[in-house]
Parts: structure tokens; sequence; C-alpha cells
């Protein structure tokens, strides 16, 4: 069976978060008491993905590199390649196309926020499906789905087509930000058309799979919570969800040097070095905690 790689898409401008974003990547912007990009990033690692590829931009990648080196802390291994324009999601798959060689992979953009305890149910299945020749992407219900990718349905709940941000949405099923993919991206990638934005729409990829019938729809139930990071109230809404998460459960969401530990990517004694190199944090004291277990 193949193997997933993964791929975060950290790139774009950010130009919604002016100026918050002028000097630093989105996606390095905190989410209550973690870069943003912890949380996709734990997505992958809860899903066994320990092949990782950052995409961004060449003035903000350094910063990413700083932020996680090589991965080798967490037991995985992270690489880096710019994206030197923001030239659409599709662009990720023809970056990291010698990155993912000949395995599938799994994409998730850099400000996607999941969050629940069936998430990784979710997750699983997806993986099933990748190992039988499907992709797979995972429907949100959302109030405006004119802002994103929405899924048409016909009388029997089958997908029938995508469309980019329409002028007048089919349904209140959108396309969020997270995909598995057969190997064939690559190809399809490469044969994609700019769209009138000028873009590789991650749309036109998903719609040659369902043309192809190898396109599985996931469904993410209510108890789900899902955050798209890119606007000034749905930061501070996601930054409040997780204050309120873990003051209440006494867990922390999205910690990736505790996933790394549970997931057995790392031992007692590596987590115990990364929790005493934050020993003046909240965050680093919480590690040192889960090290007396």
């Amino acid at each position: 069976m193949k193997s997933i790689k993964g791929i975060i898409l950290a790139g774009g401008t950010g130009s919604r978060l002016y100026p918050l974003t002028l000097g630093t990547s989105k996606q390095l912007l905190p989410v209550y008491d973690k870069p943003m990009i912890y949380y996709p990033l734990s997505v992958l690692m809860q899903a066994e993905i320990k092949d990782v590829l950052i995409i961004s931009s060449e003035h903000d990648l350094p910063k990413f590199k700083k932020l996680l080196g090589d991965g080798s802390k967490l037991g995985i291994k992270i690489s880096y390649k710019v994206q030197f324009e923001p030239n659409g999601i599709a662009e990720s798959f023809i970056i990291g196309q010698d990155f993912i060689c000949d395995d599938n992979v799994c994409l998730i953009l850099g400000d996607n926020i999941f969050h629940g305890d069936e998430f990784i149910s979710n997750i699983n299945t997806a993986k099933i499906d990748l190992s039988n020749g499907y992709s797979s992407i995972f429907g949100v219900s959302v109030p405006n789905p004119e802002s994103y990718g929405v899924i048409e349905f016909d009388d029997k709940n089958n997908i029938i087509d995508i469309a980019e941000k329409p002028d007048f949405a089919k349904s209140n099923i959108i396309v969020s930000g997270l995909y598995f993919y057969t190997n064939d991206v690559v190809k399809f990638a490469k044969k994609l058309k700019p769209s009138e934005r000028g873009e590789k729409e991650i749309t036109d990829i998903n719609n040659l799979y369902l043309s192809s019938k190898k396109l599985k729809l996931i469904r993410l139930k209510s108890s789900i919570s899902w955050f798209d990071t890119g606007t000034y109230s749905s930061l501070i809404q996601a930054s409040k969800y997780f204050e309120n998460y873990e003051k209440k459960s006494g867990q922390k969401a999205a910690c990736i040097e505790e996933i790394a530990y549970n997931m057995g990517f790392i031992d007692n004694s590596q987590l115990n070095k990364i929790a005493n190199s934050m020993h003046n944090s909240e965050y680093g004291n919480y590690l040192l905690k889960l090290t007396l277990k």
C-alpha cells in the first residue's frame, strides 16, 4: 500500500488580515496559545503522516523553519518549498511533485482548523478510501457558502458538481481545506488551466475526480468544529473556542509535542527536553506534567 505524504499550504499574502500580516505569515499568528500552523500540522500527525512539506512564500519560509526545524524533535520529517506567487491551491501539487514522488498525498490549508472527538475517525475513513483508490473531500455546512467551493447534490444526495465561489449557492455544504488524493493528483494539477482569477483551482481537481467517479465526500457532523481563520472575527472566535475548551477539559488541542509523544514518535526523555526549553510558559509546564505521568 502506498504511503501518504502531507502538505501544508501556508502561502498567500493574508491581505484580509492587514495590518496583522504585513510583517508575518497568517499561519504564524496565534490561535489562543499556539501558532496557527500547529493546528493543521496536528491533523497530519494524528493521521500518522510523518513526512510533511510546508509551502509558503520566500519571505515567510525562514520563520517556519525557525519554528519547526526539520521536524526531528517531533519524530517526523519536515521539508520546505517556496510558492513565489499565490497561483492557487492546486499549484501545491506541482511545487511538491518531487516530494510526493509515487505516494498518495494529504493537503491541508494552513488556515483551516478542525476539532472534535469524531474527527480522527473521519480521517481514518479517508485513509481507507485512499487505499481503495478513492480521493476524499470534507464537507461542512456554513451560513455563507458563496465564499467557498459549493457542493451541488441531486435528489438522491449524490454530488453532481462543485462550484467555486458561485453567485448563487445550490447548497450550504462547502468543501473545507482538507483533501486526501491519490497520486494522479500531480498529473491532474499539471493539466489545469488557470481560472478567471488566474489561479489553478482545487475545485477543478475535485471535479476531475468527481467525473471519474473516484471522489468520496465525508460530511463533518455538527459536533466537529471547523474554522477558516482568514478574518479578524474568525481568528478571535477560534482563540476563544480553544481557550474555553482547554480550560474546561484540562487538555490542550493541537499540542504537537503531546501528539508526537502519544503517537510514539518521541519518547519521554525527548518530550522532557522540549518541555524544559519552554519551562517559563504555561505551555511548557503542561508538557512537563505529561512527562511525569
